[in-house]
């Protein structure tokens, strides 16, 4: 297998290189959580990425600027490494194309080719971008909490419980205080994460604490989201889950990983103020 990127210096390409994307298996942390390769996910759902560093040439050599968003399914074999995306679109810099639709077009079969499954984009223009606004994630905030935690302690499933007095409710629970770091150099990565199910009460403290936890992970975005997912799902027994997590930026990218267990349309694509 080729040498990750993600951690090693690296010098910005000066001509188009789809090359650079460097693919990384869903499968092998999947294993961790006790997910086979032969039996269905226990969840569908799509990683949002959002690129604010998008440029390329016209054909009279004039640079163009835009913002990009890509949806990459949950069951597509691989993720992209962060880097590797970052540096390939970069390498869009100095290539001309005729138009936002042929650019559109060659970042759909770049990107679905190292995924291994069709990638859906759309190429924004900054206005665009700024009539949306931002949004906090909606929710009980669990934030409020009044608890005394040791932060060093690691993410504990059996801090995860639910209110066995009370029947089936619908709820939606967010924290801002979701934080892991990156398995390779140790960066922090910060998110907001929106909890939503059908179940009997889960227990706010012990889910706030469990969050916490993820201070001391070293694992990338998209698997902290499947982990958080499987030990709510196999602890606490929802009917029904969906879990979404915003991180902030880094590197001209943010990754925003959604799994669910139903038929859920997928979250909109809003930004918070953190990112």
């Amino acid at each position: 297998m080729a040498t990750i990127p993600l951690g090693q210096s690296s010098q910005y390409p000066d001509r188009y290189d789809p090359s650079l994307l460097f693919p990384i298996p869903r499968m092998e942390n999947r294993k961790k959580l006790g997910l086979k390769e032969d039996q269905a996910l226990p969840f569908v759902g799509v990683d949002i990425w959002n690129a604010f560093e998008l440029s390329w040439l016209n054909k009279k050599g004039k640079p163009q600027i835009a913002l990009a968003e890509f949806q990459i399914p949950a069951d597509s074999p691989n993720m992209i490494e962060s880097k590797s995306f970052k540096l390939y679109l970069n390498s869009l810099n100095s290539a001309r194309f005729e138009d936002e639709n042929e650019v559109k077009e060659r970042l759909i079969t770049d990107l679905s080719a190292v995924a291994g499954s069709k990638i859906t984009t759309r190429i924004n223009p900054t206005e665009a971008i700024s009539k949306k606004g931002m949004q906090e994630m909606g929710g009980i905030l669990m934030d409020r909490l009044d608890i005394e935690i040791d932060p060093h302690l690691p993410a504990d499933p059996s801090l995860l419980g639910v209110n066995e007095s009370f029947g089936p409710i619908e709820q939606c629970l967010v924290s801002h205080l979701l934080k892991s770091n990156c398995p390779v150099t140790g960066q922090p990565d910060w998110a907001s994460v929106q909890i939503r199910y059908q179940g009997r009460p889960i227990l706010e403290e012990g889910l706030l604490r469990y969050l916490i936890g993820f201070r001391q992970l070293g694992e990338f975005h998209e698997h902290c989201v499947e982990t958080i997912f499987t030990d709510i799902k196999r602890q606490c027994k929802p009917e029904k889950l969906s879990v979404y997590a915003r991180y902030t930026r880094r590197g001209g990218l943010d990754i925003n990983p959604f799994r669910t267990d139903h038929n859920s349309p997928w979250p909109d694509n809003i930004r918070h103020a953190r990112q």
